[in-house]
């Protein structure tokens, strides 16, 4: 059985867009995978400190950090399953909003969510996650958080690209979900799990796709902590 390491709060929910977009890679191909939560204290005690993030898989022999890396390695390693991907094209996709989410759905997300991520780690991850945000950012979390409208204004403009694609198709790359659905839903995903849950506008076409994202593979994504 494949086993992932995931960040995780004190009621079990995990909050990394990076093992979201895994999880849902892995019910995409139709495997079965256990998820061991870790903390921001316990990351270094992976795989014999060998990792300093998650998420992590382990299949095997075989050991990975990295979250696109993982994905390749899935589709590779389980060619039978359904793929990831639907020719070199997706691929591509799905490696440019990887890099779209990054640069331009995190930041303003990071914001939008902040206090709720604190409200859901555990004690010893809230001290930690204060002291890195805080330096990072030169503010408190408290005073970040005070950003959140304008961020959600800034988030919606920046989902136009994909508010484009979907108002005429139902998914990102063609007919049915692939790999570049998983990697832009992961990081609202981030949000939803944390319950900061009306960033999305009604009548929104990047809702809906959220909505039907959510409700693949008998509505997985709908349990913020799976097991």
């Amino acid at each position: 059985m494949v086993t992932i390491y995931s960040l995780c709060g004190k009621d079990g929910i995990h909050y990394s867009p990076h093992v979201w977009k895994v999880i849902m890679a892995l019910h995409h191909k139709q495997l079965n995978f256990k998820i061991i939560p870790v903390d921001f204290s316990t990351i270094r005690e992976i795989e014999n400190g060998a990792f300093k993030s998650v998420p992590v898989l382990r299949d095997g022999d075989r050991v990975l950090g990295d979250s696109f890396e993982i994905c390749e390695y899935l589709e590779t390693a389980y060619p039978d399953a359904p793929s990831l991907f639907d020719g070199e094209g997706s691929r591509r996709m799905a490696r440019f909003l990887e890099s779209y989410c990054l640069t331009q759905l995190h930041p303003p997300l990071a914001v939008i969510a902040v206090m709720n991520m604190h409200n859901i780690m555990h004690e010893s991850d809230q001290a930690y996650f204060r002291a890195k945000r805080e330096e990072r950012f030169g503010m408190s979390i408290e005073a970040m958080a005070e950003g959140a409208p304008e961020q959600r204004k800034i988030l919606r403009e920046r989902l136009a690209p994909l508010r484009a694609i979907l108002n005429d198709h139902p998914w990102i790359y063609g007919d049915t979900p692939l790999l570049p659905d998983y990697v832009a839903f992961s990081a609202l995903q981030w949000c939803w799990v944390v319950g900061v849950r009306d960033v999305l506008e009604e009548g929104d076409s990047v809702r809906a796709w959220f909505a039907r994202c959510q409700d693949l593979f008998e509505g997985a994504a709908r349990n913020p902590a799976p097991h």
